[in-house]
């Protein structure tokens, strides 16, 4: 196993499970992105943050609105015990308890079976890469002293004003992450929405959130300089400034005035000092590694897993699931293959966004009029009005036989909800099939259910309906008299 990120930790611990010997080598830490710079220390800053919004909001659910005082660095201790408390899972003594060899060093292959590590060469019957991403920094800002996903957690002190490059889904939850916590913050995006991935309607929503909370969204931008000098630490002055350009339309130029940037415009796979050209592994124009449906590589002895795969989606369920993929294949000489049509994704702004499979527009392109889009707005869901949270909506997208291909919830707990849709999905099954399944009430996860209430009504309760049905109700009172 090249990698103890996600991708390695679960390909090793199956591995060893059925009795292979292993080794995995990391060149850093186990546990990946993820525990370190990902998953867990954002999700922990957005728990401070959300906090942070709704003492702000209390007003709304009738006690006192407070305004805090945050203290960054005791925000930040708060996602170092989380990243602490959830180490062990990650660590080289649960591998090792679990039979596997653990080597910190940097591995490079030195042909199709081998590899060199701290000076060693290790000979391999099957290998697994697994060695994720890395932000990728445009050279534009390089000498401001960027921050990215990967270093913004050694912040101790709050920027005043926080200049964000990118609207995608790091750039969303970041932004409004400091916003809440008291940064002025201006969001940079080249393209003409945030979130463009995702169904418009969502993107619009963020807009208008983010906005609301005082982020500055600067669209269909981009940075092409920057000048100045940042203040000492807890010193006024300095004056850093970014000029900011129009992309289309009016050829047009703003000046941003900023403390600290931070940089979210994409990330590129971990491969330049692997040495895959000795193993025969190919890869694609973003150097990341070609992999076939089973997840080999052109080299067959060595199978690749998460982001250091080409066309895959960079999340670590993904990575996970490339790895118990990929893992038995390897060991066992297994067939099984990755469907990445069926993977859920969660953008983990407020609200959040989470969709699986088409949006209302792909489903379109393919079946036309005959598709099915149907909305549900939280506005007028029990538990959200009753919580403050009416806001958002679910929608579920379904193909020429009404079968569910698609669904977006940008609401609250949209990420908790989506894992429903996905299993509906995987099963091929229609929308009446959401409508007819029984939610605990009144819970947030009823919204698609509501969505699909609403389809079946368009469907049954029409006229055409009412027309064959009344016929049937006249001889039913007929017959009862």
């Amino acid at each position: 196993m090249v990698g103890g990120g996600t991708g390695g930790l679960v390909g090793a611990l199956i591995a060893a499970g059925l009795g292979a010997r292993v080794v995995l080598v990391e060149r850093e830490r186990t546990g990946g992105d993820c525990l370190w710079t990902g998953c867990v220390p954002s999700k922990a800053l957005l728990a401070s943050a959300a906090l942070a919004q709704r003492m702000r909001d209390a007003g709304g659910l009738g006690l006192p609105a407070v305004d805090p005082q945050v203290d960054l660095a005791a925000v930040m201790r708060h996602v170092q015990a989380a990243q602490a408390a959830l180490e062990p899972q990650d660590s080289p003594e649960r591998l090792r308890a679990a039979g596997v060899e653990v080597i910190q060093a940097q591995a490079r292959f030195t042909g199709p079976r081998s590899l060199a590590v701290d000076g060693r060469e290790l000979r391999f019957r099957r290998a697994l890469v697994a060695t994720g991403s890395h932000p990728v920094v445009p050279g534009v800002v390089r000498d401001a002293d960027p921050l990215t996903s990967d270093t913004v957690w050694d912040l101790r002190e709050l920027p005043r004003r926080l200049l964000v490059l990118g609207g995608g889904a790091v750039g969303c939850e970041l932004g409004q992450a400091f916003a809440r916590l008291g940064a002025q913050v201006t969001l940079v995006e080249s393209e003409a929405r945030l979130l463009g991935h995702e169904e418009a309607t969502a993107s619009r929503l963020i807009a208008e959130r983010l906005a609301g909370e005082g982020v500055d969204i600067r669209l269909g931008r981009r940075v092409t300089a920057v000048a100045g000098l940042p203040a000492a630490p807890g010193a006024a002055g300095g004056r850093r400034t970014a000029d900011v350009a129009t992309l289309d339309g009016p050829a047009g130029r703003e000046e941003v005035e900023f403390d600290r940037v931070l940089v979210a415009t994409g990330r590129e796979p971990r491969t330049g000092d692997l040495g895959v050209d000795r193993a025969g592994i190919a890869l694609d124009a973003r150097a990341a590694i070609v992999a076939d449906g089973r997840l080999r590589t052109a080299n067959p002895a060595v199978y690749a897993a998460g982001d250091v795969v080409a066309g895959g989606l960079p999340f670590t369920h993904v990575a996970a699931h490339h790895a118990r993929v990929a893992t038995p294949n390897a060991v066992l000489g297994l067939r099984r293959r990755v469907d990445h049509g069926a993977v859920p994704w969660v953008t983990f702004t407020d609200p959040e966004v989470a969709r699986v499979g088409l949006t209302a527009a792909q489903a379109r392109e393919r079946w036309g009029d005959r598709s099915v889009v149907v909305d549900f707005d939280y506005a007028q869901l029990d538990r959200a009005v009753a919580a403050g949270t009416g806001y958002g909506f679910a929608r579920l997208v379904g193909d020429r036989r009404r079968r569910l291909v698609g669904a977006t919830i940008a609401a609250p707990g949209g990420g908790e909800a989506i894992a429903e849709l996905t299993a509906w999905l995987t099963r091929k099954a229609k929308l009446d099939a959401v409508s007819r399944t029984v939610h605990a009430y009144p819970t947030l996860a009823e919204g698609p259910a509501r969505a699909a209430d609403e389809h079946v009504r368009r469907r049954l309760l029409d006229a055409r309906t009412r027309a064959l049905v009344r016929p049937l109700l006249t001889v039913r009172r007929v017959l009862a008299r």
